[in-house]
């Protein structure tokens, strides 16, 4: 196959993307990639040292579009936490399949990183400093990751909850139930749900650990 004349960083994460939405993170492979390209797997190796380079490509390329401004500073502190935390959701929804790549490589997005600034500097205002903005960053950052993942590769109202809903209800009946009822509950009804029950417990002062 012909070299491309241009072939950017930017060219390839589109090139990688358009795989990765077509055929999934199992045919996300390098060989792929240079086809798409027009170009052979081992010319490609001439600008990307492997499949994690690639990765880490793209998961920049979709979060780079991410407004990391601050919400308006009218709001209560939490419903502009809440708007940062969608707005990572959302550039995540547009590309679901990179769902499970996010969490690998946040720490070398840049994008990621203007979006944590922002993020810290909210919850600096609402008083939460030292340790417990700590706590609070990666309790936000476990919930959001953790949510997008299980709303893409497992939602609770997906398959798996059909045979949950059908266990017996003797042995399992609050598992049995909660199943039944996840049936009816959205996508956004279940992160916000998560998201304010958080954001609300970050309102309260610590409180000791038992014993």
């Amino acid at each position: 196959m012909p070299r491309p004349r241009s072939l950017t960083p930017d060219r390839i994460a589109s090139a990688a993307l358009t795989v990765i939405d077509r055929d999934g993170l199992a045919g996300f492979t390098m060989r792929a990639v240079a086809t798409e390209l027009s170009m052979s797997a081992m010319a490609l190796y001439r600008y990307v040292d492997d499949r994690g380079e690639l990765e880490r490509l793209v998961v920049e390329g979709v979060l780079d579009r991410i407004d990391t401004d601050p919400p308006d500073p009218e709001l209560p502190w939490a419903d502009r936490v809440t708007i940062m935390v969608g707005r990572m959701r959302a550039a995540v929804a547009a590309h679901p399949a990179i769902a499970s790549l996010v969490p690998v490589h946040r720490h070398r997005s840049r994008a990621v990183l203007r979006w944590t600034e922002t993020v810290l500097g909210l919850l600096t205002e609402a008083g939460l400093t030292g340790q417990r903005r700590v706590v609070a960053l990666r309790g936000l950052l476990s919930y959001l990751l953790g949510a997008i993942q299980l709303e893409h590769l497992g939602p609770l109202a997906g398959p798996g909850t059909a045979v949950l809903a059908e266990l017996a209800p003797e042995a399992f009946p609050y598992l049995a139930d909660t199943a039944r009822t996840a049936r009816h509950i959205s996508p956004d009804a279940e992160f916000d749900g998560g998201l304010a029950l958080f954001l609300r417990g970050l309102a309260d002062p610590p409180r000791p650990r038992p014993g």
